[in-house]
């Protein structure tokens, strides 16, 4: 399982600290390791229909440790990758199963192979799929389908036999009460007569009622025996599967490089979801890292790739690097990384520490600023990062109210609108709600999509991805309305420059807008979490337009980007 560098990469100095897997520019030893994978999945023409449908790849960049390595040995093996104290080289794998398979030559295998044959998950899982047979073959069964349509069918016409029969009732009242009244000098004869004739028809009614419920039960009864064994099969369906996951998750038992092992259930009690999502221990890089601890491997470095066409609700390009999954990663991750020396998240870095936040307009009760890119709109989880609100709270400490109108995200550059009063500020939400305010943006697409001047309209509805915080997805059932105008202004070989119109406010809207395959199909420059990273995610908020919450007056503000 464990590869060797093709090329030379002696010359390529080793990492310092592992990869910090949520956030990372790929080592270029994983870049190497990633071309000779996607060298090799593309000899594999057997594989080619369900790569195109996509998968995540990962390569762990390794040193196999040597005894009595020494420098003199690294000079005559360059093409080996020999360091001192061991040689470098990688493993490969892939999320999930491929080709219906969890072991193939060359990728590393999973932590728990599920689909072996013998194996207890395979065998309860035949058990479970002959239970949802049995229960298909109860609902589809000619003699259920024929007990239903009858009891629909009697209960309809008993309904309707009922309603006659109450409406006949109704009608011989009133011509008894007509009769009354057109006879004032009535006869005890004749009115015991009209008596007799009233209690006989109300008896007679009860009957046909009683009669038809009799019936009714009889055919409810031969439904609701179907019904119960059905839902009894499904109580067992429900009982088996969720013992299988948790007999399953404890066959998980993820390694650290300090020897620790967890299972699954014990790692996910700690989180909030309390158990392990379905595909959990399953992702590329948990299986590299379990391989390499059980065979004493020591990892340097990681990588995933995307292979294939884009999911249908998730943005994946071919070939791109993308950063551990959040929901069944991180939980596994942070148990599987301890022992080794990990690189810092880099969003936690101050960058802008010595940068002097930008006054683009200001009066005596709101101010926009130019926010750069890298800094916080407002402090996230960790209370002591620097952001526009710290920054505006500590110069305006008389402010009151929230203060922050409105969000960009931390990688977007560009103008933010501050209220200083909690009044100013109600007034300029209300003005969001209803749209008022108009804003544009500038971005850099990474590609050439259309020719100048082009006009259009996107509209794709998003939420969270809660499997992969921050990630927003497209989903046309939960997803909340989010629509983007955008222009073409210029096109060079590789970027073309755009202009974004928003007229909804949802987190990452331009950002999925311009990368999802439904939207233009072409991430912004340096968009890490949608696309390629670069020097900076190439979007500024450049243009706002709203009404003075006190003198009402229309103010338009204008910043250009330095890009």
């Amino acid at each position: 399982m464990i590869h060797f560098f093709k090329k030379p990469v002696s010359h390529i100095a080793l990492p310092e600290k592992f990869t910090y897997p949520f956030l990372y520019t790929p080592h270029p030893l994983c870049v190497l390791a990633a071309e000779e994978v996607k060298e090799y999945i593309t000899s594999r023409k057997e594989w080619q229909d369900e790569l195109t449908l996509g998968k995540m790849f990962g390569v762990l960049v390794i040193m196999q440790e040597t005894e009595g390595a020494t420098k003199k040995d690294t000079d005559k093996d360059t093409e080996k990758g020999t360091e001192e104290g061991g040689r470098i080289g990688y493993l490969a794998a892939f999320s999930g199963n491929l080709a219906g398979k969890n072991l193939h030559t060359y990728f590393v295998p999973p932590v728990y192979d599920l689909l072996q044959p013998q194996g207890f998950f395979k065998i309860e899982e035949e058990q479970i799929s002959a239970i949802n047979i049995r229960i298909n073959e109860l609902e589809n069964s000619a003699s259920c389908l024929e007990s239903k349509e009858k009891w629909k069918i009697e209960t309809e016409q008993a309904q309707a036999e009922l309603n006659h029969a109450k409406a006949e009732l109704k009608a011989a009242k009133e011509d008894r009460e007509a009769r009354r009244r057109s006879s004032p000098g009535i006869s005890e004869e004749e009115q015991a007569t009209l008596i007799r004739e009233s209690q006989y028809q109300k008896a007679e009614y009860k009957r046909k009622e009683k009669a038809w419920k009799k019936r009714l039960e009889e055919l409810e009864a031969e439904v609701s025996r179907f019904k119960s064994e059905i839902e009894s099969l499904k109580a067992e369906r429900k009982e088996r599967s969720a013992a299988l996951q948790q007999k399953l998750f404890g066959q998980f038992r993820m390694l650290n490089a300090k020897g620790e092992a967890k299972d699954l259930c014990t790692i996910f009690e700690q989180t909030v979801r309390k158990v392990p999502p379905a595909g959990a221990g399953e992702c590329a890089l948990p299986k590299l890292l379990q391989y390499a601890y059980l065979h004493q491997l020591k990892p340097l470095a990681m990588a995933e790739f995307w292979w294939g066409d884009s999911p249908k609700n998730e943005i994946r390009h071919h070939g791109y690097y993308y950063p551990s999954c959040k929901g069944k990663c991180e939980p596994i991750l942070q148990h599987m990384l301890q022992g080794l020396e990990v690189d810092e998240n880099p969003l936690l870095d101050n960058v802008h520490k010595d940068t002097e936040l930008e006054t683009v307009f200001e009066d005596e009760w709101l101010v926009l600023v130019n926010k750069p890119a890298g800094m916080l709109s407002v402090p996230g989880k960790a209370e002591d990062m620097d952001s526009v609100y710290h920054r505006l709270k500590k110069k305006y400490p008389d402010a009151t109210g929230p203060m922050i109108v409105h969000r960009l995200d931390m990688a977007t550059s560009g103008l933010l609108l501050v209220a200083k009063t909690k009044e100013v500020h109600q007034h300029l939400q209300a003005q969001f709600e209803n749209r008022s305010i108009k804003k544009r943006y500038i971005a850099l697409l990474d590609g050439v999509i259309a020719e100048t001047g082009k006009t259009g309209k996107i509209s794709l509805p998003l939420c969270l991805n809660p499997l992969d915080r921050p990630r927003q997805m497209v989903n046309e059932e939960y997803g909340k309305e989010a629509v983007t105008e955008y222009q073409i202004i210029t096109n060079s070989r590789s970027c073309t420059r755009i202009a974004f119109y928003p007229l909804t406010g949802r987190t990452h809207q331009l950002r999925v807008h311009a990368a999802h395959p439904k939207g233009l199909n072409c991430p912004i420059l340096g968009d890490e979490l949608y696309g390629k990273k670069a020097d900076r995610l190439y979007l500024h908020a450049e243009y706002i337009e709203f009404r003075h919450p006190v003198y009402g007056d229309i103010i338009c503000i204008h910043k250009e980007p330095e890009f």
